[in-house]
């Protein structure tokens, strides 16, 4: 047996190649569309139900691990448990999301005291100190605040200062004049102002808040980053003194946010995105008490609209789901609780689904697979005949220095300052969770080291993650099932699918935005200026091609936008082929189910991004995900890898055929 399945209990049962091929469509033609060939029968299984807006195989694993919590929690909130315990947070926090009668009842009762706080505001002053108390409840008004890693100085903390404040999350819903951005403007607008209805507002003053609204977020939007400029980490990197930020900010009142969000005296902070920052002092300045009282009570409700009663609730789906998104019908109520319960105390839920889910064996499994992987990044960093021998020093020092997550944290987070009390509103109980989960940020990072140990997913997510400013790959035990981790497949199944998906996120340190920090995660240049020009020369290649792909008719790929994930795509394939090619020296594999085993690798790289998707989250995710769409993810990404042509005899006159001279060479 290779590394990846070592120890003799493994060994003593044959290993299946992990192929189904109901799972394919064999009628398609790989070098014409290699997605379906793949992938086609899964996805001709797996139609969209109304639910979903897309359905991948994220998803799969998402519906199970729903199932899974869904026994566990259940059985919390059907027992009595001493107060403060986790299962009584846990138990409590379900009963009220489930309890829709006592929602429905209440109406907007749990945010009345809020809209009248604002409503009573009478002066400019008077509606910062608002704004910044409204802030420390969890309602975010025109920009956020985070403390993070400082890029240039990794080890420490900083507070961070970023754009934001729009509702519809990205610039281009405000700006675009295309046909199907300005129908979603024109329902968001209807949206506002049904909320407005909804709390009392006549339809005239509903209209005229709804009209201050887009106002002030459209004056928002014209200033923010788009999503490409986001991208641009030295850009978006602007450190000062908190006195420096005094004088060049005095339009927000900073001390009187600070104070009442509980920030401790802080001697620098980072402002992101500097202009709309300054547009926000604009608006506070310019706009209309009235206009300005308006959108922070439109914030108040929008945030709340999914903790109220059914009718706020159908508002919001209607609007962000159905016609953002194109779902047709919402979710079921006891999964939107378990996300409730989840985003609320979801390190405590992780810890009991790995007890009772996650086996050491796969743990271990997979810490032998990185440490391959590791190897053949290595192998790949000398073969790059383009760079230096100087970079690749340092490159394979920042390799070495990978801080690996594997399942779950050693230290699990602790709960004992949430308090979940079953007299108050679900509302209530959930702005307690946002309090404290904010008060457990500030209280560990603001004026602290950088703390390694921190997870930024809960165990149970179906993802995994590189962190640039702590070099680190993080796979949490959600992912690590089939299709992605195959316990009883053979090799060239789970290279292809979790394999890759290291790769990917060891080659995140390498891409356009990691390959900027240096191991020990500050944002320095380790790079000589020659080798830094042929790498944009090189990747620049993967993002014209990208540009080229017409995803709609008449909507493009935004190559900029996901060249980091399309180049992890790219690294991550190659990496993890040269891993496989490398355990199959000690122990070969031969052909099964009627497919070689570099076959199989390829075809299950292309079963773990099967899925279907409705045109309108099509669209969206298009505008702002940095991920490519998941059927170019395989037809974009393997026409770029030498060994797929040989694999299935791929020629030049097939359509997804890239000339040598043509196809990215980097990693």
């Amino acid at each position: 047996m290779t590394a990846l399945l070592a120890g003799t209990a493994y060994a003593q049962t044959p290993l299946g190649s992990g192929i189904d091929k109901a799972n394919m469509d064999l009628s398609a033609d790989p070098g014409t569309d290699f997605f379906r060939y793949a992938a086609g029968g899964w996805m001709d299984s797996h139609p969209l139900t109304p639910e979903f807006s897309r359905f991948s195989q994220f998803d799969v694993l998402n519906e199970t691990n729903n199932r899974r919590l869904r026994e566990l929690i259940e059985e919390m909130g059907r027992g009595t448990y001493p107060q403060g315990s986790l299962q009584q947070k846990i138990g409590g926090l379900y009963r009220l999301a489930m309890d829709s009668v006592r929602r429905n009842e209440m109406g907007h009762q749990p945010i009345d005291g809020m809209l009248a706080e604002i409503e009573a505001v009478s002066t400019r002053k008077g509606y910062q100190l608002c704004i910044s108390e409204l802030s420390q409840k969890g309602v975010g008004c025109f920009f956020s605040m985070y403390c993070d890693a400082d890029l240039k100085n990794s080890s420490m903390n900083l507070m961070q200062i970023a754009q934001g404040g729009l509702s519809m999350s990205n610039r281009d819903y405000y700006l675009e004049e295309d046909e199907p951005t300005v129908a979603i403007r024109n329902a968001y607008r209807e949206y506002v102002r049904s909320l407005f209805e909804k709390v009392g507002n006549t339809p005239d003053e509903a209209t005229r808040k709804m009209e201050a609204v887009l106002q002030i977020e459209t004056r928002i939007a014209r200033a923010s980053y788009s999503a490409t400029q986001l991208r641009d980490v030295e850009k978006n990197y602007h450190k000062m003194t908190y006195a420096q930020l005094l004088n060049d900010y005095p339009g927000i009142e900073w001390s009187t946010l600070f104070l009442l969000n509980g920030i401790p005296a802080v001697k620098e902070v980072s402002v992101g995105q500097p202009e709309p920052i300054h547009e926000v002092e604009r608006i506070l300045a310019e706009e209309e008490l009235d206009a300005l009282k308006a959108y922070a009570a439109f914030k108040v409700i929008d945030d709340a609209a999914n903790y109220l009663s059914d009718d706020f609730r159908a508002l919001s789906f209607n609007f962000y789901n159905k016609t953002m998104g194109g779902a047709e019908q919402d979710r079921p109520r006891w999964k939107r609780a378990l996300s409730a319960v989840q985003g609320a105390l979801g390190m405590a839920v992780g810890q009991m689904y790995v007890e009772k889910y996650f086996p050491e064996s796969s743990k271990q499994r997979m810490q032998q697979l990185v440490h391959n992987l590791q190897i053949a990044l290595g192998e790949r960093i000398d073969a790059q005949q383009w760079m230096s021998e100087e970079t690749k020093r340092l490159a394979h020092e920042k390799l070495e220095a990978f801080y690996v997550k594997i399942g779950y944290p050693d230290e699990w987070m602790n709960y004992d300052a949430l308090e979940i009390d079953e007299n108050l509103s679900f509302y209530e109980n959930m702005q307690r969770a946002t309090i404290f989960l904010a008060n457990h940020h500030i209280q560990t990072r603001v004026n602290k080291p950088v703390n390694r140990d921190e997870w930024l997913m809960t165990p149970q997510t179906i993802n995994a993650y590189y962190n640039p400013t702590t070099n680190e790959i993080c796979f949490p035990a959600g992912i690590l099932q089939p299709p992605f981790f195959n316990a009883d497949a053979d090799d060239a199944c789970n290279y292809g699918a979790i394999g890759v998906v290291i790769g990917h996120e060891m080659t995140h340190g390498f891409d356009d935005q990691g390959s900027q920090f240096d191991k020990n995660g500050n944002l320095r240049n380790w790079w000589t200026e020659a080798d830094a020009e042929q790498f944009k020369a090189r990747t620049k290649v993967m993002k014209d091609f990208f540009d080229k792909i017409e995803v709609l008719p008449g909507m493009y790929a935004n190559g900029q936008l996901t060249l980091g994930e399309n180049i992890a795509d790219h690294g991550g394939l190659s990496i993890s082929y040269r891993a496989f090619q490398n355990a199959m020296k000690d122990q070969p594999l031969g052909e099964k189910d009627g497919f070689t085993p570099e076959q199989r690798f390829f075809l299950s790289y292309g079963l773990i991004w099967a899925h279907n998707i409705r045109e309108p989250m099509l669209r969206q995710l298009n505008k702002i995900d940095p991920h490519s769409n998941g059927r170019w993810r395989v037809n974009g990404a393997l026409p770029h890898i030498d060994a797929w042509y040989n694999a299935f005899g791929i020629g030049k006159k097939s359509p997804l055929y890239v000339s040598k001279k043509n196809r990215v060479d980097v990693w």
